[in-house]
């Protein structure tokens, strides 16, 4: 087993630890209210991406994301949120050097023994989640679920839809696909662009992300026989049946998103097999990017 398999088949239980330690770590994270950035690289990107629109859904304030290399020095918040796994992240740390004693800062990372640790405000680390993978899987989605935890979003049933999406067989014909789409709607946006982050870096795979809406203004045109679209939550009406017609494969996204990115983890170890892909290995990658100075 490679050791971004045994990582993401340990994320129920790595979720379940999150959520109970939620209440632990209140004080260092958003407050109601506050007017909150979120930041991160890569797949913590896209995780700030998720946590962003979930948190002003549940109006607790306006709440943005960021690469943090994009950052709008300009704008004014209570608090920037910086998600990294590694605590060493090049951008991530450049940006909480920038906004000290100005900004309060939060960091969310998995190494208590990295400069991330002197250079936020406060600190939230879940080492349990920590992986030897370059390829991001559980701390990601821990991440995401301590957040969740925090608004009152997470719920017991998300913990059991990951065992069924570890459980249960990869739809048919799915790893033999060409072309990968991934569909979300609000906060699931942003774990359509990890599921296609993942089939990259793991599989070297032909992969797109897009809100489902936009789908149909124009990506659907490359979706034929041979491709794939799995959709991440509620589809919108009729879009299913778009799809089928133009011959490619549907994915219904059945279970909890969250969940649901998991069978998209799966699937991109699934393919890297089926191409003889090393997903430990993956192409010009390294665990985290630390940039000459």
């Amino acid at each position: 087993m490679t050791h971004v398999e045994e990582e993401l088949t340990s994320q129920p239980e790595c979720w379940t630890r999150a959520a109970a330690e939620a209440p632990r770590h209140a004080e260092a994270l958003p407050v109601s209210g506050e007017r909150v950035a979120i930041v991160g690289c890569g797949t913590s990107y896209f995780m700030a991406q998720a946590a962003a629109v979930l948190r002003e859904s549940a109006g607790q304030g306006e709440t943005d994301a960021f690469a943090a290399s994009e950052f709008p020095r300009g704008r004014s918040y209570d608090r920037v949120l910086a998600l990294t796994r590694s605590g060493t992240t090049t951008e991530v740390l450049q940006l909480l050097g920038d906004l000290s004693g100005s900004t309060r800062t939060t960091a969310l990372t998995a190494d208590p023994h990295t400069p991330v640790m002197r250079a936020a405000d406060d600190v939230v680390v879940l080492d349990f989640a920590d992986e030897r993978s370059v390829v991001q899987t559980r701390f990601a989605t821990t991440a995401l679920t301590l957040l969740r935890a925090h608004l009152g979003l997470h719920t017991d049933a998300v913990v059991a839809d990951a065992r069924t999406a570890l459980a249960r067989p990869l739809p048919e014909g799915l790893v033999d696909c060409t072309q990968f789409t991934f569909l979300g709607r609000g906060w699931t946006v942003g774990l359509a662009n990890e599921a296609g982050l993942k089939m990259r870096e793991a599989a070297l795979a032909w992969t797109e992300a897009y809100p489902a809406m936009e789908y149909r203004h124009g990506p659907i045109s490359v979706t034929t026989h041979g491709t794939a679209t799995w959709m991440l939550g509620e589809a919108p009406e009729d879009l299913a049946d778009q799809v089928r017609a133009t011959g490619g494969l549907w994915i219904a996204g059945d279970l909890d998103p969250l969940a649901e990115l998991v069978g998209a983890q799966r699937l991109a170890v699934a393919v890297a097999a089926a191409r003889g892909l090393d997903p430990d290995r993956p192409r010009h990658l390294t665990r985290s990017v630390i940039l000459a100075p």
